[in-house]
C-alpha cells in the first residue's frame, strides 16, 4: 500500500486527476469577490514560487461560500499527481479506528429550520427571488480524535465516484468530504461542469429506488430548480466560450444515497489564457447552493441561517500555471477539529417547497458523512 499521507497536505481526487501537496510556500486569503484581482494574486505567488525554484507552481484550497470573506488557498512546495487507484491506495494505507458517536445535535433546530423554509417560501411567493438554497449544520461528537485521512479513506470506499477532498485550515481543523458535484474543470481551452439541482433519497428495495428515481425525473418542482442553475451558468459561461453544450434535459446521477438531476456541460474557450480559477470564480456561487437572483439570495441566506458557512458551500480544489484544475463543489462534507465534527446540508428552496420535506432531504445528504462515521 506504500506511504500514507500526512494530515497537514491538500487531498484532491476525482476520475480526471488525483494529486497531494508537500509543505506551504505561500499562503494566499486575497476574496474572491473580484476574481481577476484574486488571480493576479495567484500569478504574482507563481513567479516568486519559480524564484525558489519551484518549476512547476500549483494553487490548492478553498473559496468560502461568501467570496467577501478570506479565502482559504496556498502555494505548496511540492505537488505530486497520481492515478485515481493509485490515490485511493494510498488513502487506504492509513490505519483504520473504530469511531462511536457519544453526541449530536442539528443547529438549527427542526421547527427554527421549518420557519426559515416558510419565510423563504413567502418571499418567492411574493416575486422578491425565484429560488434560494437554505441549509443547517449538525454538530457530531466522537469518543476519540479524528483521524481525518482514514474518515476521508471510509468515505471514498463508500463513495466510489466522489470528488474527494482533505484541506488543512487553521487552528488545527480539516475540512474533508466526497462531493459530487464539479463546478469546473479545465484542460487547455476545453471546460466542463455538472451542476446538480433536484435530489430524491434512494430506497433500499429496488422498486422503490426506481420509483423515488422516476419520480425526481418527472418531478415539474425539482425541474423547475434545476433549469434555474443551468440557466444561470449558461449566462455566466456564454460570453467566455466559442461553443457551449448544455443537455436539453438533464440526467439522473446516482450516489449511494441520493438520486439527483444533473446536467453535464462542455465548452470550449475563445481564450488560450484563461485561468480555471477566474472561471470558477466567476461561477461561484451557483443557484445550486446560493439561490437567483444571487444578491437578493445571498442577503435572505444571511438573514434566516443563524450561522455562518464559512468554507461550506463553497467550492474546493486546484488551478496550475497554466490555467489547468478542477473545483468541486465542498458539500457532503465536515470540518473537524479533535473529537469534534461539524456537518452541512442544503436544500434548495422554490416557491411550492414543503419545509417538512426540505428537512427530510437535508437528513437524507447528512447520512454521506454519518455513514462514513460509522452510523
Amino acid at each position: 500500500m506504500g506511504t500514507p499521507f500526512h494530515h497537514h497536505s491538500f487531498l484532491f481526487s476525482s476520475a480526471f486527476r488525483s494529486l497531494y501537496t508537500e509543505g506551504v510556500f505561500k499562503t494566499l486569503t486575497w476574496p474572491a469577490s473580484d476574481p481577476s484581482a484574486l488571480c493576479q494574486k495567484v500569478a504574482h505567488g507563481f513567479e516568486q514560487a519559480r524564484l525558489a525554484g519551484i518549476t512547476r507552481p500549483i494553487v490548492v484550497g478553498a473559496i468560502p461560500f461568501d467570496v467577501r470573506q478570506p479565502s482559504s488557498l496556498y502555494i505548496p512546495h511540492a505537488c505530486h499527481f497520481l492515478s485515481r487507484e493509485a490515490f485511493k491506495q494510498k488513502l487506504s494505507a492509513t490505519p483504520q479506528t473504530p469511531l462511536r458517536i457519544v453526541d449530536q445535535q442539528p443547529h438549527p433546530q427542526r421547527e427554527y429550520f421549518l420557519a426559515m423554509v416558510e419565510s423563504a417560501v413567502n418571499a418567492i411567493r411574493q416575486g422578491e427571488l425565484q429560488k434560494i438554497v437554505l441549509s443547517r449544520l449538525q454538530s457530531v461528537q466522537v469518543e476519540h480524535p479524528l483521524n481525518t485521512i482514514a474518515l476521508l479513506a471510509t468515505l471514498a470506499e463508500q463513495n466510489p465516484n466522489g470528488y474527494y477532498f482533505h484541506l488543512p485550515l487553521a487552528e488545527k481543523r480539516y475540512l474533508f468530504g466526497a462531493s459530487p458535484e464539479l463546478l469546473l474543470r479545465q484542460q487547455g481551452r476545453s471546460i466542463w461542469s455538472t451542476p446538480l439541482a433536484g435530489t430524491a433519497k434512494r430506497a433500499a428495495d429496488e422498486r422503490q429506488d426506481r420509483d423515488s428515481r422516476d419520480r425526481l425525473l418527472t418531478s415539474r418542482k425539482d425541474r423547475h430548480e434545476h433549469q434555474l442553475v443551468i440557466e444561470e451558468i449558461r449566462q455566466t459561461l456564454a460570453g467566455y466560450c466559442s461553443s457551449l453544450s448544455i443537455p436539453p434535459q438533464p440526467e439522473l446521477l446516482p450516489t449511494p444515497n441520493l438520486w439527483h438531476l444533473a446536467s453535464p456541460i462542455a465548452g470550449e474557450l475563445k481564450a488560450d489564457n484563461s485561468q480555471s480559477l477566474s472561471l470558477a470564480g466567476l461561477l461561484h456561487p451557483t443557484p445550486a447552493l446560493c439561490g437567483v437572483p444571487k444578491e437578493k439570495a445571498r442577503r435572505l441566506i444571511s438573514e434566516l441561517e443563524p450561522f455562518e458557512r464559512g468554507v461550506f458551500g463553497g467550492i474546493v480544489g486546484w488551478s496550475d500555471d497554466e490555467g489547468n484544475g478542477e473545483w468541486a463543489v465542498t458539500i457532503r462534507c465536515g470540518i473537524s477539529q479533535q473529537q469534534h465534527i461539524q456537518l452541512y446540508a442544503g436544500a434548495g428552496i422554490v416557491a411550492d417547497s414543503d419545509p417538512a420535506a426540505e428537512w427530510l432531504e437535508i437528513e437524507a445528504k447528512m447520512r454521506t458523512m454519518l455513514r462514513a462515521l460509522g452510523q
